[in-house]
């Protein structure tokens, strides 16, 4: 039997693990055993017992509740308690997601203790390393045994950078490493959960909603949160377009970016979001965002995530963001770059709403997590993945 760590911070990280516990608990009962250590990095207790409960996925074995802190602190509590989990815990490998402070806190413990690292959501570059993503996702590919791309343009990238993709031709400090294209768990997800929420979502009938009659928009980005002109550029342009146009926009707010938000606009721009057709709702579970996501006309959002599933449902994006690591969105034409600029949210938004681009299979095949374990499977037990 083979013993997994997996370890996840934030909601995302859930979301990506459900697609693997699914293939451990399936295919892989009898040869792989999972077990979730959440760091605390993003966790509210009620809220996350029901994320778990929803998706269909054990609940973490160990929570770190490391909470916020700068960046440092925070990473710095989490190492401390995986490598407490490994020392105790006789583990075979570490599964990490993606980029967050916990992939890399993950990453630097098995590492350190000379565990193999199974990164997934390899390879992805943003380009910008004033992002602490782009930094979490390039020290912990580095780190990692086995890089799970999830693209084309995720393996080329680490071609680039000196990976390859046979586990018996590279050694870097006398660790193997391997370079697999898996394709993308969110991509499973997309296709399994649009279903359950066709199912058992209630979140049009609720907001009163038709198909493909509203846009829909999230902001959370720190980039545009914090920043007072970031929040006006975006929030004059949704309230423009929900104010002129005969489509509405739905906002599911954080509580913390709608603290941020009433602290940065003006009396006149809230007044006029309140005038527009701008629905600003509270924070939806996954089932409802997905609901959300497969009905709308297009997209606007800075989340990586949230613009993935927008191609995945075939709605066309504005990206309220600089760059993006999906960046085959944007070359296929799918996505449009803008940052918080209120001319180029308003230009993308014109073209976005007339857009006739197809949406090809960049993200695999829906079989992504099944790739991965039985990879896993495969390779956990050979000299040198230590």
């Amino acid at each position: 039997m083979i013993r997994l760590l997996t370890v996840i911070g934030a909601r995302p990280q859930i979301i990506k693990a459900a697609a693997l516990s699914r293939a451990i608990s399936g295919e892989f009962s009898g040869v792989v055993e999972e077990h979730i250590l959440h760091t605390g990095q993003h966790y509210d207790d009620n809220m996350s017992r029901v994320f778990f409960y929803e998706l269909g996925i054990p609940a973490p074995y160990r929570n770190l509740n490391v909470g916020s802190a700068p960046h440092g602190v925070q990473t710095a509590e989490m190492v401390v308690g995986i490598e407490k989990a490994l020392s105790e815990g006789g583990f075979d490998g570490v599964v990490v997601y993606g980029d967050t402070n916990s992939t890399l806190a993950g990453a630097v413990a098995a590492a350190k203790m000379n565990v193999p690292i199974y990164h997934v959501e390899a390879g992805l570059r943003s380009f910008n390393m004033s992002m602490p993503e782009e930094i979490n996702r390039r020290v912990c590919d580095t780190l990692s045994s086995i890089l799970f791309a999830p693209t084309d343009s995720a393996v080329e990238n680490l071609a680039r950078e000196g990976y390859a993709d046979d586990v018996r031709t590279i050694f870097a400090g006398g660790r193997k490493r391997a370079v697999i294209k898996s394709g993308d768990v969110m991509y499973d997800n997309a296709i399994y959960y649009g279903e359950k929420a066709e199912r058992e979502s209630n979140v049009l009938r609720d907001n009163r909603l038709e198909d493909r009659q509203y846009v829909l928009a999230t902001v959370h980005r720190e980039s545009n949160t914090d920043r007072p002109e970031n929040l006006n550029g975006i929030f004059r342009a949704m309230a423009d377009i929900a104010g002129r146009d005969s489509i509405s926009i739905v906002l599911p707010l954080h509580p913390r970016t709608r603290k941020m938000m009433e602290a940065a606009l003006d009396r006149e721009l809230r007044r006029r979001i309140g005038a527009s057709r701008m629905k600003i709702i509270e924070p939806v579970s996954y089932l409802d965002m997905v609901m959300l996501e497969k009905h709308a006309r297009m997209v606007m959002t800075d989340s990586g995530g949230v613009q993935k599933e927008a191609f995945f449902y075939g709605k066309p994006c504005v990206i309220l963001r600089e760059e993006t690591e999906w960046t085959e969105i944007v070359s296929h034409g799918a996505g449009i770059l803008t940052g918080a600029d209120y001319d180029r949210i308003m230009d993308a938004h014109r073209r976005c709403m007339d857009m006739d681009v197809t949406f090809p299979p960049l993200y695999g095949d829906g079989h992504a997590a099944e790739k991965i374990v039985r990879a896993i499977t495969e390779y956990s037990g050979q000299e040198g993945l230590r």
